[in-house]
């Protein structure tokens, strides 16, 4: 019981951060509703983790310990590729600035 309060209160903790990243417009409305369905879902899991092995027993996997796992693997691997996806635009980007500043300035001197 003390690890369901623990958890409830980190879940708490963590949607209060979502909503200030939120209000000082560090994410966008659909990252805060994703975020916010993402950890509700948690915390339903927390408060009633009976209803992991009867989605799992549906979707045929044998435990409901497993399918929380399947799905946080799936879940990791995607955030891992936006992540990477969005350091290549970053990296091409910083690229195209620095060219063009380099540019700039060999225009400037001459």
């Amino acid at each position: 019981m003390l690890i369901k309060i623990v958890l409830i209160l980190f879940i708490v903790f963590v949607i209060s951060k979502v909503a200030l990243r939120y209000k000082d417009k560090a994410i966008s409305l659909q990252e805060f509703i994703l975020w916010t369905i993402f950890w509700l879902l948690v915390g339903f899991v927390v408060i009633f983790p009976e209803t992991t092995s009867y989605v799992a027993n549906l979707l045929g996997v044998g435990r409901g310990v497993d399918l929380v796992i399947y799905v946080s693997i799936l879940i990791l691997f995607y955030l891992v590729f936006r992540v990477l996806t969005r350091q290549d635009k970053i990296e091409k980007d910083v690229t195209r600035i620095v060219r063009e500043i380099a540019l700039n300035e060999k225009k400037a001197k001459q």
